[in-house]
Order: C-alpha cells, then structure tokens, then sequence
C-alpha cells in the first residue's frame, strides 16, 4: 500500500522541533514562521506541554463521552476565564471541519431553516456543510453542490441584509479574519453591524475563529475587537498545540438537547490534557499579548516594502500580497533562508508563527525577506 497522493509535498523531512524552530534529518535548522498550518500555538515541544500529555497517557488515554470526564468540566471553565467568554457552553470535536459542521447543524435545529450565508473567499473546512460554505467550487464534489449556500462580498451589510430579509437563513458564518482566502479582516463596524442585523432576523451569527483565535489575531478570538457576542465560536488549530481537537462554544440561552450532537473522539482525555496545558502557557507566558506586540512590528516594518503591494492582517496572522506571482520567492525563503512561511492564493505569503515568536525572529525574516526582494530586482 502507498499514501494517497492528495499533498504536494516539499522534498523536506522534519524530525524535531523547539519553540519557533524545527530541524530536518540532516539537523538544518529552519525558523517556522507557519506554524503547521496555524496549528503549533505555544512553540514546539514545549515541556508543560509533553509532561501534561505523558503525565496524562500514563493514566487514561481515552474513554467514551458516556461517562463524567473531569477534564472537560476543567477545559471549559479555564477556556471561559482565559478567553472572556464564561457565559458560553462547550462542545468538543476533533477538528475545525468538525466545529463547523456541527455549528451548521446546531444553527439549523435552533431556527428551523436550512440556508446560510457565507462570504466571498470563505474556507471553512472539507466535509459535507463546511465545504458548501466554503468559497471553492474545484474542492466540492458533486454531493456537495445545493442552492443552501448564498455567498455575498466580505464587508457589504447590505448584501447581507438583503439575503436576511428572505427570512429563511439559518445562519451566517463568517472568519474571524479570512485565512486560505488571503488574511482579509473584517471592519469592525460590519461585524456590529452584521450581529445587530442577524439578531433581528432571527439568524445565528457563528465566528469561525479556527486560523484566528486562540491569541494569532492579538486577542484571544479576532473578533473581540468588534466587541460582538456571536452565537456561536469555532476553533480549532492552535486549541491543543497539534493534537487533533476542535470545539464549537455556544451562547447561555441555545438550549443542549440530548442526541443532537454527537461524537466518538472529541474531548477525550489526552486531548483535553493537551488543551489545558495550552491555556496554561498561553495565560503564563502572556503570548496574546506576545502575538499582538511582535506581530505589529512584523506588519509595520513589512509596509512599504518594494514589491510588496499590501499588507494585512492583525498579530500574527500576517498576509504580505506582492506585486506578482510569489511562488518561487516562498520556495527560497524556505531552501535557501531556511524559513518557513505559507501562502494563499498566487501572489500573498501567509505567516502564521507560533505566538512565542521573538522580535529577533522577526529580525530574522525581514533582513532575508528584504534581501530575497533585491534578488528578484526589487529596488529599496
């Protein structure tokens, strides 16, 4: 048997990693300025991290969601004080896909409808309802393709309002900054706008805040800066450092009915070690504030730049759009200055650090960063 050939792949073999750095087989050290996809939060190999997951395995690796698991009960209420949403309630997945899938779900047992409103560029993740609200027709499958799914402009209320006016949407889900769709924010006067306008229709607002939360945006969700209270948040990526774990939190006043909401894996043990372990660090090592500080350095000292057309975004969920195609320039930065970033679309490099990234990390990839804009004849 051989893997299914879905990845393109990168002729590179990580075996470990520390903090902002991971090392190839052959011990080259690379700066990690992607994160795994957003996914490593608090640094590589952390020691609270792998103590509370061997201290963990050593006792109960998993049981099924049948009977009491203290650690969940621990995860919500340290989640509710650590991110300011104590009056939510907690539902635990796998993965981000799965957050929102069941966040679909929840919004159309609640209103009884069944359309929703996504945005221009949107991603939301590849199974059956996640990818329907996803902006991307090559990744959805026959199967997937329904007239349940109105997308509109990321920014445009009245787009919005006059799909709420139809009085059949179930919800309206929308990125805390859109990630695949090139590190886009959202004005904050839209979104008190667009939860103001959900409310009256009687529409459920659910943040996707699984590339944006957990600290990257600077605060602990990204949309804490529009100060709304949507009625639902769905994270993922960063929530357990790399163990696979989703969530979905739900507004006081959606009442749980028992066999609505279901699943084997989520919130098993470990992975609730692993979580805790996370909002420790996070809360100890001030990295939300961290992400805020070393990721305006980053965008302020990025702006302006020769080739470099746009940057946005907020902490350290950074989108750099160059003039042109920036392929080759990310292929460099990776093989030739040993630094890994990511990228959306054709033209913008994506950097997702983890949140204990340094100001001389930073250092590190504007000095290469400009040195790789003079190779491709970039004039300062």
């Amino acid at each position: 048997m051989k893997l299914f050939d879905v990845y393109p792949l990168f002729d590179i073999e990580i075996d470990r990693g520390e903090g902002c750095h991971v090392y190839d087989k052959e011990g080259k050290e690379y700066l990690d300025l992607y994160g795994g996809h957003a996914v490593i939060s608090i640094g590589h190999s952390h020691r609270r991290y792998l103590d509370a997951l061997a201290s963990q395995a050593s006792k109960l690796v998993f049981y099924s969601n049948s009977v009491i698991n203290p650690l969940q009960v621990k995860l919500a209420e340290r989640m509710g004080k650590v991110a300011g949403i104590d009056d939510y309630q907690l539902f635990l997945v796998n993965s981000g896909a799965e957050a929102n899938e069941n966040a679909i779900k929840l919004a159309s047992f609640v209103t009884g409808r069944k359309r929703i409103v996504a945005f221009d560029k949107a991603f939301h993740g590849r199974t059956s309802a996640a990818v329907e609200a996803t902006d991307n027709p090559k990744i959805q499958a026959p199967v997937n393709c329904n007239d349940n799914v109105t997308f509109v402009p990321l920014n445009d209320i009245d787009a919005v309002k006059a799909e709420l006016a139809k009085g059949d949407v179930a919800a309206v889900i929308i990125e805390g900054i859109q990630g695949v769709g090139g590190i886009r924010v959202a004005d904050d006067n839209f979104l008190k706008e667009l939860s103001q306008a959900t409310k009256e229709a009687g529409t459920m607002l659910i943040l996707d805040e699984i590339q944006s939360g957990y600290g990257r945006s600077g605060r602990f969700f990204a949309h804490q800066y529009s100060g709304i209270k949507p009625d639902m948040i769905t994270m993922a990526k960063g929530i357990a450092n790399g163990f696979p774990m989703g969530a979905v939190a739900i507004a006081g006043d959606i009442a749980p009915v028992y066999g609505q909401l279901g699943t084997t894996f989520g919130g098993n043990h470990l992975a609730c070690a692993a979580a805790l372990a996370v909002l420790d660090v996070i809360e100890d090592e001030k990295l939300v504030e961290n992400a805020e500080k070393v990721g305006q350095y980053l965008i302020d000292n990025l702006k302006g730049l020769p080739g470099v057309k746009e940057v946005r975004g907020r902490g350290l969920m950074i989108g750099i759009e160059m003039e042109k195609p920036a392929k080759e320039l990310r292929r460099r930065l990776i093989f030739d200055r040993h630094i890994f970033t990511g990228a959306s679309g054709t033209n913008t490099i994506r950097l997702l650090p983890p949140l204990c990234v340094t100001k001389e990390d930073a250092d590190r990839f504007i000095d290469n960063f400009k040195e790789e804009l003079k190779a491709e004849g970039y004039v300062g």
